[in-house]
Parts: structure tokens; sequence; C-alpha cells
């Protein structure tokens, strides 16, 4: 492969703003041609610079349509999904690119809203990317047919304030293997629309949905869905579930299960127990627990059956807890958990010496202490991926992360009061690929409290500077977290 030298390679930013500028309608419409005299702007001299003409030959480059089309998708393929959109409308010729490559597309979401704002021109563009995932807002039983008239293929949809008593018109869609469901406005009677996706959902999400049908309607149509890997049930209590054992033996593939948990004070000791006949040792598939607005009693007997559970996430009910820790029974009962997740309840002081050595992910959004930080490098010395959000200042904790989880991949941490040294101290961090900063604000006028901007402010950005150069730039920073459009907006 041969080298390319660094001072003839396009900015293509820099190609843009020129081309998107109604000034330089010359050169604009030079570029498209074809013609082959490079910009002098482009090339840092001004118009009416001697040095653009009289210091030998005139300067020369290769036009843009004459360039290979793999080489501008590479160079497209780092682009944001905004970016790739302004660069689609500097001109045509790009805009022909981009469009027929499939690739370039691939992994985007859509949010629709109002489908007769559309036109035809809008719904070809996305059938030529082949997009697969929609999220539909305040939709109606119209939306879906037209949805399926223009995206045929898709494979995963999102109604949101779903304003229908019913959904039936989701069997049109048969490539669809991933749905949520939440905020409908109108209950729904049943969920028997589920039933003609029986064969091809393999994510199912419902959250704060109105339901007129009892638990075990619910239930027993879930248990229908025998392709499911990934189910999410969130309510504010209203669904009154007394035990799982009727519908987690029927999923025989599900590894990953959400449920609210606000009406249970204790488990029973048949919650996760597989029914009669299934053998009274036998453990599920499931491998990611997900529980919210936990305070429930349990034993090790009622948590026999997950003994293949690698992840859990508990977010507790109550920021002030109460007198019992059952998080501390979860811990001894799962001595292969590999990815623990803690939002609220009792401080980690309580339950730190029960961590399995086995930990390799943690999230910590409690009450902890430096010295709490210690135990946990005691017990579980190959942590790999830390997320710390502690309840008070984590200006003293930062500073000992090298020392304490020098195997460290991943780290997400605060940054407002915490010193530049100590921050700076991250690149300490040998294995170090990712550096997530969960504060990325700042209040630009002390004496108004109230004004915040949401970005990156001066002093984070001089200082992720100056942790690239120190890391030689190895570690990635990332200061702005973008969520799955279909994912659950609870958590």
């Amino acid at each position: 492969m041969t080298s390319t030298n660094p001072s003839s390679l396009i900015d293509v930013k820099r190609v843009a703003f020129t081309l998107k500028d109604p000034s330089q309608r010359y050169y604009r419409n030079s570029w498209c041609s074809g013609d082959s005299t490079l910009d002098p702007r482009v090339a840092g001299f001004s118009k009416t610079s001697p040095a653009a003409f009289s210091a030998g030959p005139v300067v020369m480059m290769v036009s843009a349509l004459q360039l290979p089309t793999e080489l501008w998708l590479q160079v497209f393929s780092f682009l944001s999904w905004k970016d790739k959109l302004s660069m689609r409308g500097t001109c045509s010729h790009f805009k022909q690119l981009m469009d027929g490559s499939l690739p370039l597309w691939r992994g985007c979401s859509v949010v629709l809203k109002d489908l007769s704002r559309y036109n035809r021109a809008f719904w070809r563009s996305l059938a030529r990317r082949q997009l697969i995932s929609v999220s539909l807002r305040a939709g109606r039983k119209k939306d879906l047919k037209l949805l399926a008239v223009w995206l045929p293929l898709l494979q995963e949809l999102r109604l949101d304030s779903w304003r229908g008593n019913e959904v039936q018109e989701l069997r049109r869609f048969r490539h669809l293997h991933r749905l949520t469901l939440t905020a409908c406005s109108t209950p729904l009677a049943n969920l028997d629309f589920l039933l003609p996706l029986s064969e091809q959902l393999t994510e199912l999400s419902l959250c704060n949905m109105k339901l007129t049908c009892p638990a075990s309607q619910l239930l027993a149509c879930i248990s229908q869905l025998t392709r499911l890997r990934s189910l999410l049930l969130h309510h504010d209590g209203n669904l009154l579930i007394p035990t799982l054992r009727g519908v987690l033996p029927q999923l025989v593939h599900l590894q990953s299960l959400s449920c609210t948990m606000i009406n249970y004070k204790r488990l029973t000791l048949d919650f996760f127990r597989p029914a009669t006949g299934a053998g009274g040792g036998a453990s599920l598939p499931l491998s990611e627990l997900q529980l919210l607005n936990y305070d429930a009693a349990v034993t090790q007997e009622v948590l026999q059956p997950l003994a293949n559970l690698r992840s859990l996430s508990v977010f507790h009910l109550y920021s002030v807890p109460g007198p019992i820790c059952h998080l501390q029974t979860w811990l001894t009962s799962l001595p292969q958990l590999c990815s623990l997740s803690v939002h609220g309840g009792h401080p980690l002081a309580v339950y730190a010496d029960f961590l399995p050595s086995s930990l390799l992910s943690l999230t910590l959004c409690v009450d902890l202490q430096p010295e709490d930080l210690h135990v946990v490098s005691v017990r579980a010395p190959n942590l790999q991926h830390l997320h710390l959000e502690p309840w008070s200042s984590s200006s003293n904790l930062v500073r000992m992360l090298p020392q304490l989880f020098p195997c460290l991949k991943t780290l997400a941490i605060r940054h407002h009061h915490v010193l530049d040294e100590d921050f700076l101290g991250v690149h300490q961090l040998q294995h170090l690929k990712t550096l997530e900063v969960l504060d990325s604000f700042y209040r630009p006028d002390p004496n108004d409290p109230s004004w915040v901007v949401y970005k990156p402010s001066p002093r984070l950005l001089q200082l992720i500077s100056d942790l690239q150069k120190l890391s030689n730039h190895k570690i990635r920073v990332i200061t702005s977290s973008h969520r799955d459009l279909l994912s659950c907006g609870c958590i």
C-alpha cells in the first residue's frame, strides 16, 4: 500500500463549509462540475494572494468526481449522523454517493411524528436506505399501514404514546423482531396483537402500559412468544403478578429480564422456580436481570434457579433503606456474577464484603466512602469496567483509582470538584481505553446558577486535550452518551 502525503489530504469538513457558502458559487459549481483547479481558499491561500499564482506552477488537484467512490465512503463512515446529513447536502455528487451506500446508514434510527407532514420524496429517501429502526410518536392505525408500505423491511419499532385501542396492524411487519410499547394513552384490552409475531419477536418491551386484562392473561400471551431473548415489563404498580413461574420456563431462549418489583415485599419460594415437572433443581437460561423499585426480602433458596445469572442491576425503591440489606443475599447466591449495577439503597459499606471475586464490571450510584473502594479492590481484583457516581463528592476518589484498579478498560466518572492533577492522573491506567465524563455541563455565570450550558466547559476540553497527550491518545473520551431510541426511558 503506497503512502499518502499528509499535505495532499482533503479536509472534508472544510470542503463542506466551502460548498455550503452561497457567496462562493463559482467554486461550488467548479467543484461539483469536475473542474480540476483547486479552490485557493481550500488550499490555504486567499483569492488575491500572490503566493497562489506566482510561486511556481498553479496548484492542481484531482477533482472530487475523480476520486474513488470507496475512498469517499470510507471518509463518510467516520462521520456522525448529523455530519452525514450535512455532507449529503453539499452537492449532488455526494448525495448520490451517500444515498447509494446502504452500509453508511446501517444502525441509524429515525423518530417520526404526524406522518401526514412527510411527502413522497421523504419516504423514498428512507426506503432507499432500507431503514430498519423507527420510533413512532403519538401514532395511529393508519400510520402503521403507511410504515408497512414504505419500510417493509422494518425490524425495530417503538410505539410511544400510541393512540389506538388495538395494534393489529403490526402483523404487516414480517421482519419485525424488536418491539417497544410505552406510555400508551389508550388502555389495551389484551395483547393478542402479539400472537401473529410469536415466531419472529426476540425483544419485547412493555413500559407503563394501560391494560384492562388481568395479569394472568398478559403472562399467557407472553409465554407464547417462545423466541424471546429479552423481555421488559415496567409499570406503576397496577400489574399484580404473584409469580413468574408460569411464563419463564416457556421462554427457553430468554436471556434478559427487566421488571418492576414495587408490589413485592417478599419473593415467594416459587417466584423464579420452574413449574412442577421441570425438575426441582432446574436452572433458567437467564443471564441478565434488572430489578426496578426493589425492596423485597429474598432467600437463597428462591434464587437457586438463577445459577446462570451473570449480570444483575438493582434500582432500589427507597433512597433511605430499611434495616435489612437484601442485596447481601443476592450477592451470596450468585458467586459467578460478572456485572453488578446498584442504584440507591444501603451504603456500599454494608455489602462490599459480599461482592464476588468474579466481578468484571461494577456500577455504583450509591453512598460510598474512600475506604469502601479499598474493600472493592480486594474483593474484585480483576475489575475492568467501573461506573462511579457516588451521592457524595468524588473529589477524593478519582486519585485512588489507578492504584486500586489497574486493570480498568472503561471508566465513567464525574469531573466537577475533582482536582486537575487527579483527573489527569487517570492516564496512569495502562489498560484504559474509554473514559466517560458524566457531568459535561457548566454554569458560565456564577451569579446565575439557573443558567446551565449542557456541553463541555473550556476547562474540561483543555483537561481532555492534556489527558490525551499524556496517554499518547490511547484513551477515547466521551462527554455525551447517546441513548438507544428504542430503549425504555425508565432507567
